[in-house]
């Protein structure tokens, strides 16, 4: 059995479903808020030469049909930065504010932060976590091409983060893109499912557990956390959210995507979740021609 046979009953159109994985995902680039607007950027590559169309749900977003975002002056001059379009759905859910404090949990190379960082127009206080020092590197290098200041960045094993070294004991906002067996990253990584083991959906499933459980914890009463993979096993997405409804004090709060989405699941393989699983969100990458990937809302109580 393979990744993506687990998953026939999970979809409606499977052929479609199967059929888009195999395809080539789109090379997408986001427009960095703080240097440049998105009609600044289309001017831009069209000047450059660089062929590109504005994504219909998301007007800071544009397709590269022809190139690689990496290689067009508007990329090193920071005005634009290579991230898969599906990605920024956990930030937009997250909706950070200037002025917040706010914590990417599993930071590493810093996509999300940067692009939490251009919603919070660059106020407020960030921390950027990961816990493999050398993928930081290439978060502090992103963050220094795209102009960011109010970015913190610490190593820490994010299951068990101390805020210790911080003047304030809660954050506003949390967001969780947690490690995981990456299943929905087919169309980038045709290799993703050749290690592919249950045995790893389970593992990586007791880490996200534990950091998800802290980023509750670290976040005040009323404050918002968002858990995001980029998988489509229930095991890694569903079944740990449905954890820590019951082991922390915190509910899921509704999030219309802007994009085309399936409701999560609250059965499967034999388990129940929690109802209010329904009310998180999967990406199926025929769906919107993207990536998979997987969005939940929660609210810490009080």
């Amino acid at each position: 059995m393979t990744p993506l046979d687990r998953y026939a009953e999970l979809v409606a159109d499977e052929s479609a479903f199967r059929a888009a994985c195999d395809r080539p995902l789109p090379q997408v680039v986001r427009v960095n808020t703080l240097a440049a607007t998105p009609e600044r950027v289309a001017t831009a590559l069209s000047e450059e030469g660089v062929a590109h169309e504005r994504v219909d749900w998301h007007d800071g977003l544009f397709r590269l049909p022809d190139g690689s975002p990496g290689t067009n002056w508007p990329y090193f001059h920071g005005w634009i930065h290579g991230q898969e379009e599906v990605s920024v759905l956990p930030t937009l859910a997250l909706d950070p504010q200037p002025g917040e404090l706010v914590w990417d949990a599993a930071a590493a190379p810093g996509s999300k932060t940067s692009h939490a960082a251009a919603l919070m127009a660059d106020r407020g206080t960030l921390v950027a976590n990961d816990s493999n020092l050398g993928r930081l590197s290439a978060l502090r290098h992103n963050a220094e091409r795209l102009g960011l200041t109010n970015l913190v960045v610490t190593n820490q094993d994010a299951r068990n983060y101390s805020l210790k070294p911080f003047a304030f004991d809660a954050f506003d906002r949390t967001l969780v893109d947690a490690p995981c067996s990456c299943e929905g990253t087919i169309r980038k990584n045709p290799d993703a499912h050749e290690e592919w083991t249950l045995n790893h959906v389970f593992e990586i499933a007791s880490v996200q557990k534990g950091i998800l459980r802290r980023a509750i914890q670290a976040t005040r009463p009323g404050g918002t956390v968002v858990y995001a993979t980029c998988t489509f096993a229930p095991e890694e997405n569903e079944a740990v959210v449905d954890h820590v409804l019951n082991a922390e004090n915190c509910r899921v709060v509704e999030w219309d995507a802007p994009l085309e989405t399936r409701p999560g699941v609250t059965e499967w393989n034999g388990e129940t979740y929690d109802p209010a699983v329904e009310h998180t969100t999967r990406v199926y990458p025929h769906l919107n021609d993207t990536g998979g990937f997987y969005v939940a809302k929660l609210e810490v109580g009080a």
